[in-house]
């Protein structure tokens, strides 16, 4: 069913596949592509291939959140994004979204360019936030995470992983219609990997549908290259491609809105793949 995520100059459609988020971490200590793409020419050229591939939605991020990772100050994560983000506004066609917790961050890239802001904690770490977003306009992500990137896979625990999760999600949502934030530029993610086992983040995944039903609002799930695939595959971090495909077309199959992913081209050429076959056509 098609949804729609209004941003401050567009609106983003689900309609057959899933709409893809490419990834371009300026980090150098990202976990599967940390270092890589640090320098602004070459983020700037992996964004541009992203977009070529068939991305949706560009995410853009100056921070690692990977389980243990340290923290960077507010100076440092603005050097990293802000210039490629200025780069970026000019040249590509797609939606550039921010991926941070601070909101100085979030102001300056959406004044540089960006149309989305994508929080792992769910507008939580800091207070100014939201605030922010409903200046701007801006496209919401809402993620869920148990703890902070540093402490959150220290003893994952819940009573009901989906329920829980559901639950803060609707209050973040909740909140924002209290401050003036149309329901329409919210997207919400479960947050597979922050704060969660193996087995809770299946259970999430399963949930898609009961995700969607209850909160209203599209479902983004960023499942690409992450640690549970090892406990399915057996594999590293530089072999988890074929899972990350396997779980982007179950994912597809259950209805979910938006996939966050690293390699784009080969999620896009599955889906259409897999469409095609449930489809019986190939127009």
């Amino acid at each position: 069913m098609p949804f729609h995520w209004t941003l401050a100059n567009r609106t983003l459609t689900r309609r057959e596949l899933p709409l893809l988020m490419g990834i371009l971490n300026v980090t150098p200590d990202s976990f599967s592509d940390g270092g890589q793409f640090h320098t602004e020419d070459a983020a700037v050229r992996q964004a541009e291939q992203l977009e070529q591939a068939g991305a949706d939605i560009l995410d853009i991020g100056g921070e690692s959140t990977r389980p243990g990772a340290v923290p960077v100050s507010l100076e440092e994560e603005l050097r990293r994004t802000i210039p490629v983000i200025r780069r970026l506004a000019g040249s590509v066609r797609i939606p550039i979204s921010i991926d941070t917790t601070k909101s100085e961050v979030a102001r300056q890239a959406l004044d540089a360019g960006a149309e989305i802001v994508n929080d792992i904690s769910g507008l939580t770490f800091d207070a100014e936030m939201a605030e922010v977003c409903r200046v701007h306009d801006a496209g919401i992500c809402l993620m869920h995470i148990q703890g902070t990137p540093q402490t959150m896979q220290n003893a994952p625990a819940y009573h009901n992983v989906v329920q829980e999760v559901s639950d803060f999600l609707q209050t973040q949502v909740d909140r924002c219609l209290m401050l003036g934030i149309p329901a329409e530029r919210m997207c919400v993610d479960p947050g597979i990997g922050f704060g969660k086992t193996a087995e809770h983040n299946l259970d999430l995944m399963r949930a898609v549908s009961s995700l969607q039903q209850q909160l209203q609002r599209p479902v983004l799930i960023g499942h690409s290259r992450k640690r549970f695939l090892s406990r399915i595959l057996g594999r590293d971090v530089e072999e988890r491609l074929g899972g990350t495909i396997g779980v982007a077309v179950a994912l597809a199959e259950a209805g979910v809105d938006v996939l966050r992913i690293h390699d784009v081209q080969a999620v896009r050429d599955s889906l259409v793949a897999w469409n095609t076959v449930r489809q019986g056509r190939t127009s």
